[in-house]
């Protein structure tokens, strides 16, 4: 079986427990929370020490703009995706956004930022809401938008929550959503975006979300979704990432171990295995005997060049900061 787990730290350094973690061969990723935050020439020290643990660690991110943006202090404040909708020039600022985001990430030392949201606001769901760029439409524009922007920076984008979370009115963080919906009600709505935009993603995070006329597990656990639909239907070659397996609307397929079996079984490459430290050792354990091996297609996530920290000092910086101001949205 191919596979791997992206784990977390608690603090801003490395402990030597951390390291410990961080040297197992299964171990193929780290994401930071804003608790391991506090500077951009801090975290930067943080990846270089990361890396002189194990230099082909993917290191990542959740910055999307809007609320979820881990890097706050000395970054730009991007608005959030929804506030982008309905203007003329809303394809060149979602671009510009893509493109400062990951010009950011990139600068600190991190591979990439779990971005973007491809779900379709319905205005039902509270934890997507102002996250999505709109309605199908709008997500399809915009989104591919983001996309490019993030590529002209050097940076494979993720789309997320597959095959999406917009319908759904429960928040997976903390109980387990259902999408009552059909398959061909989700091909003419919420999978348009993703239908659209997989050529030009590296990769795809499934949804925590049960859609029970299409399959009885949740998204990341289900090879319906994941290897029918997603690999076969829809041709996708690239990185599938689970959703944090410490969610609650992951608690559906046992304990940590279980969960990440489920993931890897059903098509996922990386299971994360978030803020519960027992939790990742646990799924360490059971993917120490599954014997997983890391999936070559992970390489692809990888930082697409290095960026320096005087960043700000280059023209092309200053004229997109210029535009976001003169649009009002930072």
């Amino acid at each position: 079986m191919q596979g791997s787990l992206m784990v977390d730290i608690a603090g801003t350094w490395l402990t030597a427990e951390d390291r410990q973690l961080l040297r197992q061969p299964e171990v193929g990723g780290l994401i930071l929370f804003a608790r391991n935050i506090e500077t951009p020439g801090q975290v930067r020290e943080l990846c270089r020490a990361i890396r002189a643990v194990r230099p082909e660690l993917l290191l990542a991110v959740d910055q999307e703009g809007g609320r979820v943006q881990r890097l706050r202090r000395d970054v730009v404040r991007l608005p959030a995706m929804g506030q982008l909708g309905g203007r003329a020039d809303s394809l060149e600022l979602a671009r510009l956004c893509g493109w400062i985001m990951a010009t950011e990430i990139l600068a600190v030392g991190l591979d990439f930022s779990f971005a973007p949201v491809l779900d379709v606001d319905h205005g039902r769901s509270q934890v997507i809401g102002l996250r999505s760029f709109g309605d199908a439409e709008q997500v399809i524009r915009l989104g591919g938008a983001f996309i490019a922007g993030m590529g002209d920076a050097g940076m494979a984008a993720t789309g997320k929550h597959f095959p999406g979370h917009g319908w759904a009115e429960a928040d997976s963080h903390y109980a387990i959503p259902t999408d009552e919906r059909d398959l061909d009600t989700l091909l003419r709505t919420d999978l348009r975006p993703f239908q659209a935009l997989l050529p030009a993603l590296g990769g795809v995070m499934p949804a925590h979300v049960i859609y029970p006329a299409v399959d009885p597990q949740p998204a990341g656990f289900s090879r319906r979704w994941l290897q029918d639909i997603l690999r076969g239907e829809l041709d996708y070659q690239g990185v599938i990432f689970s959703d944090d397996l410490s969610m609650a609307g992951a608690h559906v397929a046992g304990d940590a171990g279980q969960r990440v079996e489920a993931a890897l079984s059903a098509g996922c490459d990386m299971g994360l295995v978030c803020n519960d430290r027992a939790a990742a050792e646990l799924a360490l354990t059971r993917v120490q005997q599954l014997g997983v091996s890391p999936a070559p297609r992970l390489a692809s996530m990888r930082a697409r060049r290095h960026v320096d920290l005087d960043y700000r000092q280059q023209p092309q910086w200053s004229l997109a900061l210029q535009r976001l101001r003169q649009a009002e949205l930072i």
